[in-house]
């Protein structure tokens, strides 16, 4: 897995899906849920890791719909440091049920970054 993951936002996940599997031979490596309707896929592009997200309205084509999702040594501790550093919390932290703990901040510059790392099995 990237350190650093790109992430669309999408209304139309069979279309990009469609798109960077033929166009740069994507591979889906990740699906949440596994089964019924997708909310998340993980694709590999080379050594690249790419994330699609399901969203019924993820904006214009004039705003922003790519976020990045970094992984970090510790979610909680990271996020205390948003906000000195000139950055926004939007959200979180919270266990997600595909198994990261995930937040979701804003940088200085208002750009989506999501904050994650993987929630040990129990």
């Amino acid at each position: 897995m990237s350190t650093i993951q790109p992430v669309i936002t999408t209304a139309d996940l069979d279309a990009l899906l469609r798109f960077y599997t033929r166009l740069f031979g994507a591979e889906q490596i990740f699906r949440v849920p596994e089964k019924g309707p997708a909310f998340y896929l993980g694709l590999r592009i080379g050594d690249t890791d790419l994330g699609l997200v399901a969203k019924a309205d993820p904006g214009d084509r004039e705003a922003s719909r790519i976020l990045l999702s970094i992984g970090v040594d510790d979610v909680d501790e990271t996020l205390g440091r948003v906000e000195a550093l000139g950055g926004t919390v939007r959200s979180g932290p919270d266990n997600m049920p595909w198994g990261q703990r995930v937040a979701h901040i804003k940088d200085p510059d208002g750009n989506p970054v999501n904050l994650t790392r993987p929630v040990p099995a129990p």
